[in-house]
């Protein structure tokens, strides 16, 4: 049976954030993306600001999909996420990943690059953001676009910036960490992750900033599918 790979998605993403990574991928691997609210499908939901909700949600989405192998992918702030769900899962006793694979992100005791954005004036915020190349700069440019956007960005800074690190028993599965080699996210800081785990970890680093992870997709899915002991999963381009 192919693995299913729970998605979460980064600050201002959504469900629809993986659509690159769901069309890549062979028929051997399953991504499913998992959406937070105040945003994509569930657009009319409160928007949440503390990681902890944020947390139970996503698990409350995927704790009745456990009984099949599995993996949890994050990238950014859905890394931290994917962090918290797992700790969580297994302090319930419900059936553990296979793998976690966290990108753009430190590990969960280090110092969060983000600090202090979600406070900043509207031109600096937006400044920030076009920093870190995730907006078509254009779209950035559209006041229509700016407005839904930065409220939904500003609540998932807030969550990030205000999240209170509380060490826990090491996991006993593999993480692989991604990081670009031109973002905030540093090597060392990328090391952090060793505390979580009582295994090693692997860490890969991509040409690119903070959103690498849209230029080499397909090599970040191979490099899931290997990890897993599949082979080569992404379809030819």
């Amino acid at each position: 049976m192919e693995p299913n790979i729970f998605c979460f998605h980064f600050a201002g993403g959504s469900k629809y954030s993986y659509r690159q990574f769901i069309s890549l991928a062979a028929d051997n691997l399953r991504f499913i993306p998992i959406e937070l609210p105040g945003r994509g499908a569930r657009v009319r939901e409160t928007l949440l600001t503390d990681m902890e909700m944020m947390a139970d949600d996503l698990l409350d989405q995927i704790r009745n999909r456990l009984d099949v192998p599995y993996a949890i992918y994050g990238h950014s702030m859905g890394a931290l996420l994917a962090y918290m769900v797992t700790v969580r899962i297994i302090r319930m006793g419900l059936n553990k990943p296979l793998h976690l694979f966290v990108s753009g992100c430190e590990g969960p005791s280090a110092a969060r690059s983000t600090k202090g954005i979600s406070a900043l004036p509207r031109e600096e915020f937006i400044r920030k953001v076009e920093a870190m190349g995730g907006f078509p700069d254009d779209l950035l440019r559209q006041p229509e676009i700016i407005n839904f956007f930065e409220p939904i960005l500003r609540s998932d800074f807030q969550s990030v910036e205000t999240y209170n690190y509380e060490p826990t028993t090491k996991l006993d599965l593999p993480i692989t960490v991604m990081i670009g080699d031109d973002e905030q996210v540093k090597y060392k800081e990328a090391c952090e992750w060793r505390q979580e785990t009582t295994h090693d970890i692997e860490i890969k680093i991509f040409p690119g900033k903070h959103f690498f992870i849209f230029e080499h997709t397909q090599e970040i899915i191979n490099n899931i599918s290997s990890s897993l002991g599949l082979g080569i999963a992404a379809k030819n381009p």
